[in-house]
């Protein structure tokens, strides 16, 4: 039973991060601006990165969604892998 909550489950969950970061990706880049969230745990106030205004912080943001779009993708396509203890 935990093989197929392992396997299945984080299959599903990392296909729709995929998918998710992959709307953000395509949106970003269309739209020439991505939002995100501050990484301040006291406050979680949402931002606008635009690519004209703030280059640098737009950036860093799509690398973000870009290597979590690359993990997503090997986690749906490999599973998850767990130790067998």
């Amino acid at each position: 039973m935990q093989f197929f909550l392992y396997e299945i489950l984080a299959r599903v969950v990392a296909i729709y991060l995929c998918l998710d970061c992959w709307r953000k990706l395509r949106s970003g880049l269309a739209e020439r601006k991505i939002g995100y969230v501050s990484s301040d745990l006291l406050d979680w106030t949402r931002g606008v990165a635009e690519r004209d205004t703030a280059p640098v912080s737009y950036w860093i943001q799509m690398g973000g969604q870009m290597t979590a779009l690359v993990a997503c993708a090997v986690v749906a396509i490999c599973g998850w892998w767990h130790p067998n203890t």
